[in-house]
């Protein structure tokens, strides 16, 4: 079934039952995966010359079932990495472990991820709440059970685009300045740092990971296959926390030669939380946390799942 096809029927079913029960939302999940290509279901996207994709988001909650229940809502795909529980996106994996956090994503160094979507009415359709970000035609929010913000963009949406320095012209950074290919895609994480941080922020994600510097909309950006990494200052009170510890623990990136590009990193000053291993869910990774707080697991392994 053509895009939007899906996205009329989606429209339709959602207002014939404005409530939300469990027969709903499995029929609503029948029908999206039904009729949507499995390509559309997605792997993590292709690396960039440095090896490096965007991989996965690690949340620790306190109810698995619940929020593996919103994320396939959302248009994610279940499945299992190891004993891990796992929903699928094009571009992203969402681990979810059970435990408690010190907090959400809002106070720590990264305020929120975002994904995008056609438009916001398929995922209303879906049974969740969608509420509009003010003064930003086309960006609303959707929560998890546990208050965690998800940003969500329809193609509508007017800050979406990415421009790249002078001097770049990469092929996959164009995706962002075109509608999505797909029923949902991921789209970016936006870190929180202090202003005479954010030009060196931008510098070591394109020196360490071979990401293409620019703007997205009015923020300064990386963007790395799969993800789009956006960096501003603090709104309001919102802090600037290390992830360790949150909700979303840390994020992901998948490394093709992964042991080789740890060395390389090594030899850059990268003091390493947890070396080069095998994991117990059979894919290889090594973890450290950038200058600014940031936790991140490089993995090799997870585009087979």
């Amino acid at each position: 079934m053509a895009q939007p096809a899906l996205l009329a029927l989606l429209a339709r079913l959602h207002d014939y039952n404005a409530g939300m029960n469990p027969f709903r939302m499995l029929f609503v999940s029948f029908v999206f995966f039904s009729f949507t290509p499995s390509s559309t279901l997605g792997q993590l996207s292709q690396p960039n010359a440095n090896g490096v994709a965007m991989g996965h988001l690690h949340y620790r909650v306190k109810d698995v079932d619940a929020n593996k229940r919103f994320w396939l809502a959302l248009g994610g795909r279940s499945l299992r990495v190891g004993n891990a529980e796992v929903v699928k996106f094009p571009g992203v994996l969402v681990f979810l472990e059970s435990g408690q956090s010190s907090g959400g994503t809002e106070g720590s160094v990264v305020n929120h991820v975002a994904f995008r979507v056609p438009a916001l009415s398929a995922v209303e359709a879906a049974g969740l709440r969608v509420e509009p970000v003010a003064g930003f035609p086309g960006v609303a929010s959707t929560m998890t059970p546990e208050g965690e913000r998800i940003e969500l963009f329809e193609d509508a949406a007017q800050n979406l685009t990415f421009t790249q320095d002078p001097g770049f012209n990469d092929a996959a950074a164009q995706r962002h300045n075109r509608p999505v290919a797909t029923s949902i895609a991921f789209h970016h994480i936006h870190v929180y740092v202090a202003e005479a941080e954010i030009p060196k922020v931008k510098a070591w994600y394109v020196r360490m990971f071979g990401g293409i510097p620019g703007k997205r909309s009015q923020y300064d950006a990386v963007d790395l296959p799969g993800m789009n990494l956006n960096i501003s200052v603090p709104r309001g009170d919102a802090g600037s926390a290390p992830t360790r510890g949150r909700m979303l623990d840390h994020i992901g990136l998948e490394v093709a030669g992964l042991q080789a590009f740890c060395s390389r990193l090594a030899s850059q000053g990268v003091k390493f939380d947890a070396a080069y291993s095998k994991t117990a869910g059979g894919f290889f990774a090594a973890t450290f946390t950038d200058p600014w707080g940031t936790t991140i697991e490089l993995t090799e392994g997870l585009r087979s799942f």
